[in-house]
Parts: structure tokens; sequence; C-alpha cells
């Protein structure tokens, strides 16, 4: 038996909930104008932590708004910006899936890196700081590691493959690679993929501060006098469908989701590998028949700690030869901070936003050179100019890379 060729995977929907605002084009227009979401912690308990900042969803956010009232004691905060994100992402697409039968061929495919930790975390502080005699009964339900997945399979009836990929900082990114090569070995028509994260919490934090990586005014990607990430949180949730579904329909293809590379370093839980991240970018490029030369932009994963940023300088130097030097490279992580399991999301509505409309966001907060990172990293000002394909990165703890690369649409 002859096997078929494989599909064309093109993004027809998009939608956000981020630190710089609600929906896709708050994201996308913030992250144009160089503008920081990094701010004071709002936290109650921000007097007994020693972290000060953090790049958070704005305070006006309503998580009741366009939500049915019903559902919102099933959910935590991570599923409540999965749902509103997606909401976004469906309704730009223009699917509706019971006609012909869609839901049953649509997979759902969500990244998070912890999952229902607001949840966790309220239900500890019962348990265990104020005595109580049993958790929530819907505890379980909230913070599962599917519960944003299922949720969205739920609020739209899609009965296709639907599951969470948790792979720390790199999670939306496996869990997109996931959903599109559902539809390019034809398992599915379509997917509403993405991930979010909700992990500001006292546990979390305090965990966080432990590791020693945080740092204490903002983040600066690349700059000599970086100190660390900056955590963040939102979501951001996708439309994937085949070429041909897309076009059938008369679809507006916002860029196709050319290729994609996976790899593991197998060599620190936590130091990064430069030739382990080289792989999975070379492995993208291949991929999406790319040569070093068509690529005009990377969003590169660039935490703002100094093993990051020198490693990651490196792999892609190793991955692209001579031409590394005329690259666009930069990380909006300074914009709206490391949102772990969701920040491949949100960095993705930078990527598809440089090949729209050939504006590559800058890195913010860099005002000193490294010779260790030796990279055009766009400093602090948008840039204009042309974008034909770019990769879009994310590394994370455990050695695990997952890069996408990403054409302009057809």
């Amino acid at each position: 038996m002859q096997a078929r060729p494989l599909r064309r995977v093109v993004i027809t929907g998009m939608g956000a909930i981020s630190p710089l605002g609600v929906g896709a084009a708050a994201l996308w227009q913030g992250l144009r104008e160089g503008r920081s979401a990094i701010g004071p912690l709002r936290h109650p308990d921000a007097e007994r932590l020693r972290v000060k900042v953090a790049a958070q969803v704005p305070a006006s956010f309503d998580p009741a708004a366009n939500l049915d009232e019903r559902i919102l004691p099933t959910l935590d905060r991570t599923s409540e910006f999965a749902l509103h994100a997606a909401r976004e992402a469906v309704a730009q697409s223009g699917l509706e899936f019971p006609n012909r039968g869609l839901g049953l061929r649509t997979a759902v495919v969500v990244g998070t890196g912890v999952g229902g930790e607001t949840t966790q975390d309220e239900q500890s502080r019962r348990l265990y700081g104020e005595n109580a005699q049993r958790a929530h009964p819907l505890t379980i339900v909230r913070l599962m590691t599917n519960a944003s997945a299922s949720q969205i399979s739920i609020a739209y009836g899609l009965r296709g493959p639907t599951f969470a990929v948790a792979s720390a900082c790199a999670s939306a990114n496996h869990a997109i690679i996931q959903a599109a090569q559902m539809i390019r070995y034809g398992m599915a028509d379509a997917a509403v993929t993405g991930g979010t994260e909700a992990c500001l919490t006292y546990g979390a934090l305090r965990a966080w501060e432990a590791m020693r990586v945080l740092a204490d005014d903002t983040c600066r990607p690349f700059s000599a006098n970086r100190r660390g990430l900056v955590l963040g949180e939102g979501a951001a949730i996708f439309v994937l469908e085949s070429l041909e579904h897309a076009q059938a329909r008369g679809a507006t293809i916002l860029a196709e989701l050319a290729g994609t590379g996976m790899s593991a370093d197998a060599s620190d839980i936590v130091m990064p590998s430069a030739e382990g991240a080289a792989n999975a970018m070379r492995q993208a490029l291949d991929d999406a028949g790319l040569t070093p030369q068509d690529v005009d932009y990377i969003n590169a994963h660039g935490t703002g700690t100094q093993a990051n940023d020198v490693t990651e300088t490196q792999a892609i130097r190793l991955a692209f030869g001579e031409h590394a030097d005329r690259l666009a490279v930069s990380s909006t992580k300074s914009m709206h901070g490391h949102a772990l399991g969701a920040s491949g999301a949100l960095e993705l509505i930078a990527a598809i936003g440089a090949l729209r409309d050939g504006v590559v966001p800058p890195t913010a907060n860099l005002d000193q050179v490294d010779p260790a990172c030796d990279l055009d990293y766009v400093p602090n000002v948008a840039r204009e100019m042309p974008v034909r394909a770019v990769l879009s990165n994310s590394f994370a703890f455990g050695g695990l890379n997952a890069v996408l690369a990403l054409k302009r649409a057809p």
C-alpha cells in the first residue's frame, strides 16, 4: 500500500491572555512597541517573598467574562486562561465544529508546565496551614494537568485526540508539534493547541527563589548586566488545519507551520547544551525544507539567565553557521516574562506577527553588550524588515528542546 503524502499545516486562528493585555492583538501591539509588562509583584504574601517583580495578567482581567458561570467552580486559573484564549482563536478561525462532524476530527493538545498550581497551593494551605479536615471536592478536576485541554474539548464538542503535554518550558511548543503531526499524518483535520500557565503562587515563587535564577528588577536577555529570568503567566491558543481543509472553506491563513524539531540534551537536568538546542533547530529547518539562508528571524528562548543566553547564542551559530550574523534574533520574554509552559505559545504570536507585518519585535532592556552574546538581538526598538521564515525556540529544564519553523501564508 502506498503511503499517503504528508499534509501541510497552517494556522487559521490565535488567541491570548498575557501580561500585555487580553487578546492576541494586545500582546502583539505591546511587543511591537517594545513595552515591558514586568512590574511589582501583586501577591497577598508579597512582603514574605524575596522576589519583587513579575509579569502578570492585568488585574482587570475578569475570569467570568464570556464563560458559562456553571463551569467556573471547576476551573483553576490556568484553565480560565486557556478557555479565554481558545474562544478568541476559534472565533478568528471561523470554524464551526458541529458542521459535517468536524468535532470528531479535531484534536486538542495543550501544554502546561505545572498544571493547576493555584488550586494546589490553595488546598495545601487549607490542609497544612489551616488544619482543614478535607480538601475542596473539585480539587482534582481543577489541578489535573489535562484540565485545560479537557475543558476546551467540552466547550466546543471536540472529540478527537485530547491530552496535555508537560515538558517544563518547552510544553507549549511540544504540544503544538504533537497537534501538527496529527494533522500532517491524517489523524485529524484540525486542532486546537497551545500553552497555558498560572504559576505565581506562594509555593512556586518560593521554589524559584531557592534556585537563585530570578532577576530582582527586570529581564535583560543577552545583556551583560542580566540578572536572571522574570516569571510570567498567561495563555495562547491556536487553531491548526491542513492546508487543503483551510483552502476549501476559504479561511484566512495566518502562517504555515512548515516544520518542527525536537531533541534532548541527555546531559544535565538544569544546564543547557548548545549541541542539543542546535540539533532541534537543524531538524526544524530540514523538516520545513528550509536552508539557514531562508530564515530571517529567530524568536529566541532568551530567558535572561547567564547560562541560557550564552548557550543559545552558541547553538544558533552551530545551526546557522555564517548566516547567524545576518539573522535578527530577539527575546520577547523581556516584555511578557517567562510563562514557563505557556511561553512558546505566547512567542508563536510574536513569530506570526513578524511574518505578517514585516516587523521584528525587540529585545527590551538590552543596554550592555556581552561579548559572549554576539548576535544581532534587535535591541530595544522593533525593526521593520522583510521576514520570509522564522524559527521559534523553546528549551526546558531536563534538557528538552522544541523548535517551530514558520513560513508566510501560502
